[in-house]
């Protein structure tokens, strides 16, 4: 039964999974809702929820760290992992705005001061992946900036391990993230947030961050992955990109990863000319993107991690109906099979139904 989260009350059993518009799990099906979680739905922006009624039983968890979500989604443990995560994801934000601070002063930054400031967020959430969703929910129109860096970061960590790179491959493409807009220190905060369309020379303005960004990072002494990542993260397989219009295998591997990252994380934030969009509308475009501007085989990791995500969300098709997400088609991302009312409708095979909305 899909509510509004105003209207629940504690004690009551979620029926399905919780996620976040970025798609990350918040709470797993089967929670018996206190009065904190029903302030931490209301605080990330979750209007709706499925409750189980009174005579109901609420829906098995959907995933493994779900089911590991599930165990103790309810117990006060939880609230202090939380608050742990929390710290560490501000600890980082206010790591960045001081190396944007002495980049702009100084002209130059500390790797060491830049480790302290990221390693241990991704240590904590390493070792947390059920608080995940914090990293990419923790987020609002003040200091966008920052805690894009930030959010950068931890996807691009994320995307090194999916990929199988090695712990410590995956901390250098998350320093990478982390660092990419470094450059932007040196650009008028007037035009960083302006709240209206840019006009060109604005626009070209905001572009030189990628060089600014590569020299500060150069004469700081980062290796070549950390500095060809702020340099060319804007480069797009098909040459469209900025500032050396790059193609493919031109564009460091680094700046692929950052690039798929940084897109997301901007798409998925409140920014002062910007409301978030749904997570079906953004990874749809990051597909759209992979047969063009973004490299194919990163991008398309990065939405098989997050797909899974999806699994007991309400759908909507152009038709107007609405039925569950029971299965998803790892060979055709958008068209899961669906339990509608009781009849399973795999949609990879029904191209005449559209999926219009997921609900969250």
């Amino acid at each position: 039964m899909l509510i509004p989260t105003k209207n629940v009350r504690a004690g009551d059993c979620l029926g399905t999974d919780a996620f976040h518009p970025s798609g990350l799990l918040v709470l797993s099906a089967g929670t018996l809702l206190s009065a904190a979680d029903i302030e931490k739905l209301q605080r990330l922006g979750i209007d709706k929820v499925d409750i189980v009624p009174p005579d109901g039983v609420a829906s098995p968890p959907a995933t493994a760290a779900a089911a590991e979500a599930y165990s103790f989604s309810s117990e006060p443990k939880e609230a202090a992992r939380e608050k742990a995560v929390i710290a560490a994801y501000q600890e980082a934000v206010d790591g960045i705005k001081i190396t944007f601070e002495q980049a702009l002063e100084e002209g130059f930054i500390s790797p060491e001061q830049v480790a302290r400031g990221f390693n241990p967020l991704a240590g904590r959430v390493h070792e947390e992946k059920d608080v995940v969703s914090l990293l990419l929910v923790l987020n609002n129109r003040d200091d966008y900036t920052y805690q894009h860096s930030v959010q950068v970061g931890m996807i691009s960590y994320y995307i090194a391990k999916w990929m199988g790179q090695t712990e410590e491959e995956a901390l250098l493409a998350g320093r990478a993230g982390y660092l990419h807009d470094i450059g932007k220190c040196r650009i008028d905060r007037a035009i960083l947030q302006k709240p209206s369309r840019l006009t060109a020379e604005e626009y070209d303005e905001i572009k030189k961050h990628t060089v600014f960004g590569y020299d500060i990072l150069k004469r700081s002494g980062f290796p070549e992955e950390i500095t060809m990542a702020a340099l060319q993260h804007h480069e797009r397989f098909d040459g469209s990109g900025y500032p050396l219009k790059l193609r493919r295998e031109a564009i460091h591997p680094m700046a692929k990863i950052v690039a798929v990252a940084d897109i997301y994380s901007a798409m998925i934030s409140t920014r002062v000319y910007q409301k978030k969009r749904d997570l079906l509308y953004v990874l749809r475009e990051l597909y759209r993107c992979s047969f063009g501007e973004l490299d194919p085989e990163i991008t398309q990791v990065f939405i098989r991690h997050m797909i899974p995500n999806f699994i007991n969300k309400k759908i909507q098709l152009l038709t107007g109906e609405i039925g569950t997400i029971v299965m998803t088609n790892p060979s055709d991302f958008f068209r899961p099979l669906v339990n509608f009312d009781g009849e399973f409708v795999d949609l990879s095979e029904r191209r005449d139904l559209e999926v219009e909305h997921i609900f969250v």
